[in-house]
């Protein structure tokens, strides 16, 4: 854990980085949980990958195991202080020695994944945003300012963010003449990537979008494939 300026104040995050060597940034957005294990896994396997990673904590410290509580946390988040958050984390994450690129990847799950996407149209420093299941009510990404390539990952059974809202925000973003791939994963369920939880787990598709994510942001952050 560390912390990190943000718009005059400081904010605090989970860093995991390279062991002995550098790469490019990558900033993890959290579910309604807040920073939970499962956030910090991901920040602790993109840094065995290769990516300096860092995950904001948007909620001060605060998480919970109950979807009633989990509800109330993400709707009492202030959408432009989280935006700023984040862009504390981005720009502290591009100001670190061992980071290499101009730009940092986004990517988050849930409420999470809708953060990635707003935070990717509000700021040219993000250079690949990658969106599993985004929801959150208050959170309108403004698309026409969105300069970074998008891949999304959605459940076809999940009635949070339905496969319809899915291919709306694909139409969206490409009638908005934006770079998107989004796939909708048959007989998934929302949070299929979340290995904590067992109900919806789906290992075989969570490890085919964790390859595929490594793939995005090596093309679009390293500027070539690597893997």
């Amino acid at each position: 854990m560390l912390r990190f300026p943000t718009n005059g104040s400081t904010g605090s995050g989970y860093l995991a980085a390279p062991l002995g060597g550098a790469g490019p940034g990558v900033v993890v957005i959290q579910e309604w949980w807040g920073l939970v294990g499962h956030i910090k896994n991901v920040v602790d396997r993109l840094a065995a990958a290769g990516f300096v990673a860092l995950a904001p904590d948007l909620y001060d410290g605060q998480t919970t195991e109950s979807p009633g509580e989990a509800a109330k946390l993400m709707m009492a988040l202030q959408i432009d202080r989280a935006e700023e958050s984040l862009r504390g984390a981005i720009d502290y994450v591009l100001s670190r020695d061992d980071v290499q690129g101009a730009t940092v990847g986004t990517v988050g799950f849930c409420m999470g994944g809708q953060l990635s996407l707003y935070a990717a149209c509000a700021n040219t420093k993000v250079g690949a945003c990658v969106d599993f299941y985004g929801i959150h009510p208050n959170v309108r990404p403004d698309v026409a300012h969105l300069q970074a390539p998008v891949l999304g990952f959605f459940a076809e059974h999940d009635s949070s963010v339905t496969p319809e809202a899915a291919r709306y925000l694909e139409r969206d973003l490409r009638g908005a003449g934006k770079q998107v791939e989004i796939t909708i994963f048959e007989g998934a369920d929302h949070a299929f990537f979340n290995d904590t939880r067992h109900e919806v787990y789906h290992a075989a598709y969570a490890q085919q979008c964790w390859n595929r994510m490594l793939r995005f942001f090596d093309l679009h952050l390293r500027k070539g494939p690597t893997r």
